[in-house]
């Protein structure tokens, strides 16, 4: 996903991630556990994001700018840390690197180009068993456990020096 030229379009869409290891024990390797959209809807103002930008922001960035990679790390027993001025809060260094690795070596993802992918994403969050997104998905069995170890990793973050 990272090589160049991408074979991730930069265009419009919706992205759904599956993984070869599961990243908790109650959760199935193999199979679709998350999806996301590029670009968000905003009526405000336009938004810059494709499925190309995004899908490399999930596997390189940090856990402050990938809901996904703060879910993953928190499922994978990885230390979050506030870090900067203390508002944001990654895995350090060290652990968004694991972190990269343990994707790079695990993470699989599709996608499908849409010009309104907000749209799709409400259809297959209501109609699949996704685990991993939280938005929109309160009926998921998955949604309090995974709500619940986020909080916890935020509360003991805040508990903790901060990071450089």
């Amino acid at each position: 996903m990272l090589e160049r030229p991408s074979p991730v379009p930069a265009a419009a869409g919706v992205y759904g991630w599956h993984f070869k290891q599961s990243p908790h024990p109650d959760l199935d390797a193999g199979r679709l556990l998350y999806v996301g959209i590029a670009p968000r809807y905003m009526a405000s103002r336009p938004s810059s994001q494709n499925l190309r930008k995004r899908v490399r922001n999930h596997f390189r960035g940090n856990a402050a700018g990938s809901t996904l990679r703060f879910t993953l790390g928190c499922l994978l027993g990885l230390e979050l840390r506030r870090v900067g001025s203390g508002k944001k809060m990654t895995f350090g260094k060290a652990g968004e690197a694991t972190l990269s690795q343990w994707m790079t070596d695990n993470a699989r993802v599709c996608w499908i180009e849409q010009d309104e992918p907000w749209a799709l994403e409400s259809q297959l969050i209501s109609q699949l068993d996704l685990p991993l997104n939280l938005d929109q998905n309160r009926h998921n069995a998955f949604h309090s456990r995974l709500k619940a170890l986020r909080a916890q990793a935020r509360r003991r973050a805040r508990e903790l020096p901060i990071g450089s």
